[in-house]
């Protein structure tokens, strides 16, 4: 038997509080080594203009990881929202270029904020169709969105005809107006990354300060407890993923007006890259605990990577490479933590 002075016990808890410290603060530290060292390594990197085009690229990739979150955060996942933002971009796009025809009569050009409801609105309802299949056939996460993701896909062709837009059947190009969305700054910062902070603002303001937030918690932390306080776990799943489904549109529409063009193979592989940067960004990926500031930074750390890579002139077959693996180190770090803190 042991006995632990007063001393040596408020060292240990000091140190313990430090570790947690270190261990919650790891992806911001392991954001700004990666800068710090990129600001060496190449002239290029640390400019207004390239800061501006992280920025810029990384804003979409952010919205679909604020959807992520709350998807990881009652245990599922979506691999469904590349797919929707195709979807919805596609919509968005076709409306904008080519005049409305109905049953013969020619309605002309819609406004630019109908073009612009009619792809949140797609988005929306491709999110209410993934969380209705998941909660009332009690289909994982999983394999649910990877079907819808092939529907989505799918329908995203039929929409473009295959086509990039606007294209030989487009009438006329993106309105500048709607372009400025994804190209414009506002005082020197791309108003991109304005409408990613009102999505982060507004993501957090939900799980921290409403019944449907403390739900998504409840959810993916304990089910069995969250259905004996009395949470619909189908419910939640249907709110969860109407959220993240709209939130894919928006991503859609802001890479449609920085391109100024759509496809239907618009942001193919970005659902990994979304559940990446939730990950990196320190949420459980079993749910119940997380948040959306973490994958912010997460989503911050994959588009710095990736800039950097590119600045370095690192072949894209090899950055591939090293985005997954540092994907896969930081869920064996993620692992490891959680079992060293369940062991104080």
């Amino acid at each position: 038997m042991t006995n632990s002075s007063p001393t040596s016990t408020k060292a240990d808890r000091s140190r313990l509080a430090l570790r947690d410290i270190l261990f919650k603060a790891g992806p911001l530290i392991a954001l700004i080594a990666l800068i710090a060292y990129l600001s060496f390594a190449s002239p290029k990197f640390a400019t207004h203009t390239n800061f501006a085009n992280i920025g810029r690229q990384t804003a979409p990739l952010a919205i679909l990881a604020i959807g992520q979150t709350f998807a990881i955060l009652t245990g599922g996942i979506d691999l469904s929202v590349a797919a929707i933002a195709a979807f919805a971009s596609a919509t968005t796009a076709v409306l904008m270029t080519s005049p409305l025809v109905l049953f013969g009569v020619d309605f002309g050009y819609l406004p630019i904020p109908v073009c612009l409801a009619a792809g949140l609105m797609v988005g929306l309802l491709a999110g209410l169709l993934n969380g209705w299949i998941i909660a009332t056939f009690k289909i994982p996460d999983f394999i649910a969105t990877l079907g819808t993701m092939q529907v989505f896909r799918g329908v995203a062709l039929l929409t473009t005809q295959g086509q990039s837009v606007p294209g030989p059947s487009s009438t006329r190009e993106m309105p500048a107006s709607f372009t400025w969305l994804g190209t414009a700054n506002v005082a020197g910062i791309p108003a991109s990354i304005f409408i990613a902070l009102i999505c982060a603002g507004i993501a957090i303001y939900v799980l921290k300060f409403t019944a449907l937030g403390r739900a998504v918690y409840a959810v993916g932390g304990n089910r069995e407890a969250a259905r004996v306080c009395g949470i619909s776990i189908g419910r939640t799943k249907i709110y969860v993923y109407a959220i993240s489904g709209l939130l894919a549109s928006i991503a859609g529409i802001l890479l449609v007006a920085r391109l100024s063009a759509a496809n239907a193979l618009l942001a193919e592989g970005e659902e990994l890259r979304s559940i990446a940067s939730v990950v990196i960004g320190g949420t459980n990926l079993f749910g119940g605990e997380g948040g959306v500031i973490g994958s912010l930074i997460g989503a911050m750390l994959v588009g710095v990577l990736g800039n950097g890579l590119n600045l370095l002139g690192v072949s894209p077959f090899y950055q591939r490479i090293a985005q997954g693996v540092v994907v896969v180190l930081v869920v064996i770090f993620d692992q490891w933590r959680r079992r060293s803190l369940n062991k104080k």
